[in-house]
């Protein structure tokens, strides 16, 4: 299983970005993708999350509103769209994948993709 993500740079406070998440070696309807993220010197953050289908996804509240989460599954692809970008959004934004939805700990991780915003 190979999951990379790609999509981050660096974005003025306001702006967005779209993260991608572009799976391989697994069946991929079968699996829940998530986001988390990893600030420095914090610990790492569930951010988001999609059901295998799409029909569910998870925010969390912490970036509720400026976050969503969306998938293509005839891509092997999901989506972090993040808008109205903050400071505080820095961090290495990871996708991981599990047969079980909002896992908090999944089984595969891609290698991460760095976002950070300046003020």
């Amino acid at each position: 299983v190979q999951l990379q993500a790609s999509g981050g740079g660096l974005v003025q406070a306001g702006g967005s970005l779209r993260l991608s998440c572009a799976a391989s070696g697994l069946t991929f309807n079968n699996y829940a993708i998530s986001w988390f993220r990893q600030a420095p010197g914090k610990e790492r953050e569930f951010v988001a999350g999609i059901s295998g289908s799409g029909y569910s996804t998870y925010i969390s509240a912490s970036v509720k509103g400026r976050f969503t989460v969306s998938r293509d599954n005839s891509k092997n692809t999901v989506y972090l769209q993040m808008n109205s970008l903050q400071p505080e959004d820095t961090a290495v934004y990871y996708c991981a994948a599990d047969r079980k939805f909002a896992a908090s700990n999944p089984d595969y991780w891609g290698q991460g993709t760095l976002v950070t915003v300046s003020s």
